[in-house]
């Protein structure tokens, strides 16, 4: 693994100074959502927030391995979609009962900041409250057990016992976090669900050392952990077609712990009723 990106008080507060401005985004959606937007508006608008604040999108032309550029400047995921929707993949306009997961990654001043959240539109049905608190519920547990001596693989168990122990919903596979800093993605792989072999997650036995970032996010699904995806194509589906949600933090390892660069997160308003 690479050295921790954070090694002094100076990195730091640039790090959480890309996070907050992620924080600064979402409280904006927040309050500009509304039924009847498409998600090019969406998109435009989180384009409007990023140049108000100084920053770039990370996402915004991202190619990695021989996928073709990201072409817009948010991920935006509707319903069964669980990440890497794009602005252009749905064009009816949003409404009640619509599941809208919106992942930003901003540039800052040469750190990155990633976080997502998930909106729903409308009172929410009981199972897609259920779907939501399981998300939020897992992603603070797990957190809880991040920190310098305790192994990933704690992060795993506690997010899956949450999530398909409590919850009786799924957690998505071959999707998780992924450690970050002056680069968008970086070691370590975190998995959300415990392993089935010692090769599936080479990572689940390391503990991060102080100073390293990590993007951690439980993405679950009503009826299933599988998905499915076109070649070549960024959207990522649930393999039934059942809803999903998407929940991802900030997080700095500290000496005695971790710090969460993005908590004010959860003290938007992700309800909209506009």
């Amino acid at each position: 693994m690479s050295r921790p990106p954070v090694r002094n008080q100076a990195d730091a507060d640039a790090a959480t100074a890309a996070a907050e401005k992620v924080v600064e985004i979402h409280r904006r959606l927040s309050k500009h959502l509304a039924a009847g937007q498409t998600l090019g508006q969406i998109d435009a608008f989180v384009g409007k927030c990023l140049d108000d604040l100084g920053c770039k999108s990370c996402f915004f032309k991202y190619s990695p391995g021989r996928m073709p550029p990201f072409p817009s400047q948010a991920c935006l995921s509707v319903n069964e979609c669980v990440v890497h929707g794009t602005a252009g993949y749905r064009t009816e306009p949003l409404g009640e009962g619509d599941v809208l997961k919106i992942d930003i990654g901003v540039s800052y001043r040469g750190w990155i900041g990633d976080a997502a959240w998930t909106y729903v539109f409308g009172t929410p049905t009981d199972e897609v409250a259920r779907l939501c608190k399981a998300g939020k519920q897992s992603l603070a547990l797990g957190i809880e057990q991040i920190g310098p001596r305790t192994p990933y693989m704690e992060w795993a168990k506690a997010v899956q016992s949450c999530v398909e122990g409590d919850f009786g919903f799924h957690l998505v596979r071959g999707l998780g976090g992924h450690g970050y800093g002056r680069k968008l993605h970086a070691p370590p792989f975190v998995s959300n669900t415990v392993p089935n072999s010692p090769f599936e997650w080479p990572e689940a036995r390391m503990t991060p050392e102080p100073g390293t970032l990590i993007a951690l996010e439980p993405m679950l699904a009503v009826g299933t952990g599988q998905t499915r995806q076109e070649p070549r194509t960024w959207p990522i589906y649930s393999a039934d077609g059942s809803m999903t949600v998407h929940y991802e933090h900030d997080v700095l390892v500290t000496e005695d712990g971790n710090r969460v660069l993005t908590a004010g997160l959860t003290e938007i308003e992700d309800v909209i009723t506009r």
